[in-house]
């Protein structure tokens, strides 16, 4: 016999199903950078075009495109674990975090890498978002002031922080500036997205 009262879902089913959307978004943003190398490597590349070209205005595009866009399924390998270990970090806390993490990351540091990269270079590859991952997951708790937060971030620098340095550095065929304009985005996107900031804003709403 029914009571007539309303079902109340669990803290912990609300969580997975939180966990899993956003695992979902990051197989398919990964799935989607695999699917355009098969496609970039059955048509000899004709895909690399669509690369960020620095300061040219068919190469705003590239924006939003060259994230999914790589050298050759071995530079995609290499920039594959990274992203999805980071970006599963990132996952935990939603589609809609990692959503909005990814978007501030791709928009903020491909136009940063547009504008600051050398003249007649196209510009393609994931690590501009791994570097923005990263620098979100290392400043985020110290804009929420939760010290789980701020552990994990240690964690990040100790696992991926050398690799993440000497990647900063000028090396030819490699941009730099799009690691370190992905790296600042991510500074943002963690400053942007901090849960104060976005209490005040539900408030204002």
């Amino acid at each position: 016999m029914s009571s007539g009262m309303p079902a109340k879902r669990s803290g912990r089913s609300v969580d997975t199903a939180k966990i899993s959307s956003g695992l979902k978004l990051l197989v398919a943003l990964v799935g989607l950078m695999w699917l355009s190398e098969v496609i970039d490597t059955a048509t000899n590349g004709a895909l690399d075009q669509y690369g960020i070209i620095s300061r040219e205005p068919r190469g705003l595009l590239g924006i939003l495109t060259a994230p999914f866009l790589h050298l050759g399924f071995g530079h995609l390998i290499s920039n594959t674990l990274p992203l999805v270990t980071l970006g599963a970090l990132i996952a935990v806390s939603g589609a809609s975090r990692l959503f909005a993490v990814t978007a501030i990351v791709v928009v903020i540091g491909g136009f940063g890498t547009w504008l600051v990269s050398p003249p007649n270079t196209i510009t393609i590859g994931a690590s501009g978002l791994v570097f923005g991952y990263a620098s979100y997951l290392v400043l985020r708790g110290l804009f929420n002031r939760r010290l789980g937060q701020v552990l994990l971030g240690i964690v990040v620098i100790m696992v991926w922080g050398s690799a993440l340095l000497g990647g900063l550095l000028p090396q030819d065929g490699i941009s730099w500036q799009g690691h370190v304009c992905g790296g600042i985005a991510g500074i943002i996107a963690a400053w942007v997205l901090a849960d104060d900031r976005q209490q005040r804003v539900k408030q204002a709403g």
